[in-house]
């Protein structure tokens, strides 16, 4: 069985269902880090198997080895990995990328620059927020937050889920991240982003990668949208194009992430309402209120 070796040093990241664990370590004198990602088993969901789906179990590696974002425009990654594939699933190792402390503007213009990307490869995301969706549906939906203030703005979003994933269906698909946290987009190269983690690496609609990023980044969406303009090649998509797609996408993504934390803690003792300023439930609450204009922007359409 694979064990990471003495002195490893675990660190966050990694939260794909086929990630064992993230470690970082020197070799020689170049620090690096070493992610695990295990191979599926029988029984395992069939989506760890499915080259086009999120969850792809080896794209990680794949993206990395086959060097397929390492001269992309606005991100891309350390140029340095490598993996080492056994029966049990891939050991990958990349240079240790270090925190240049970007700012939301400055990575918000690099993901419209990589939106103009030209990716070519068999094993590509497709489909990221619907396949988030079909699995809170599966979940039976928001069932927690009909308990709550917002009952009726996410019954009514519930609702139009499948509208809104048609309107995106419908935008300009570029190339996307898929996770674009401001963890995973740490580094910078000249006018370029370093990202890591691109187990998402994939196609969707124009403005989808921001969304994602507005829910972590200090600043709002409206001159992040601005931003991300300024980098998106002439005639791919227009602003509101880039609006709706980053709206619905932070909004629709806040709900779940609001959900899932009400959702555990909800079995505890004592009435729901207390449990609003629990630690791990009250970031996920903060980021639900922030989209407050973006709910209404959507409810009036």
């Amino acid at each position: 069985m694979w064990q990471p070796e003495p002195g490893w040093l675990a660190v966050p990241g990694g939260r794909g269902a086929s990630t064992v664990g993230v470690w970082r370590t020197v070799l020689g004198d170049q620090p690096v880090v070493v992610k695990r990602l295990a191979r599926p088993l029988p029984g395992d969901p069939v989506e760890l198997s499915d080259p086009h789906h999120p969850a792809y179990w080896r794209r990680a590696a794949d993206v990395l080895v086959e060097r397929l974002v390492v001269a992309t425009p606005g991100l891309r990654a350390e140029p340095q990995a490598a993996a080492e594939e056994d029966t049990e699933g891939i050991t990958l190792t990349q240079a240790w990328v270090e925190d240049a402390a970007n700012s939301g503007l400055f990575v918000a213009r690099c993901l419209g620059r990589f939106a103009g990307a030209a990716l070519a490869a068999p094993a590509l995301a497709r489909d990221q927020l619907r396949s988030r969706m079909l699995r809170v549906e599966h979940r039976g939906g928001w069932p927690t937050l009909a308990r709550t203030t917002v009952a009726d703005v996410a019954d009514h979003l519930w609702r139009r889920r499948t509208t809104l994933l048609a309107e995106l269906d419908a935008l300009p698909q570029v190339a996307q991240h898929g996770d674009p946290t401001p963890a995973n987009l740490p580094g910078r190269e000249g006018d370029d982003v370093l990202a890591i983690d691109w187990g998402t690496l994939g196609h969707g609609p124009v403005g989808a990668d921001l969304g994602y990023y507005s829910l972590l980044a200090r600043e709002e969406l409206d001159p992040l949208v601005d931003a991300y303009l300024l980098g998106l090649p002439d005639g791919l998509a227009t602003a509101d194009q880039v609006r709706h797609a980053a709206r619905v996408t932070a909004v629709l993504t806040a709900l779940n992430g609001a959900e899932w934390a009400l959702a555990r803690a909800a079995g505890g003792e004592g009435a729901l309402a207390g449990k609003f300023r629990h630690p791990a439930v009250a970031p996920h609450l903060r980021a639900l209120q922030r989209q407050a204009p973006h709910v209404e922007a959507l409810l009036g359409r």
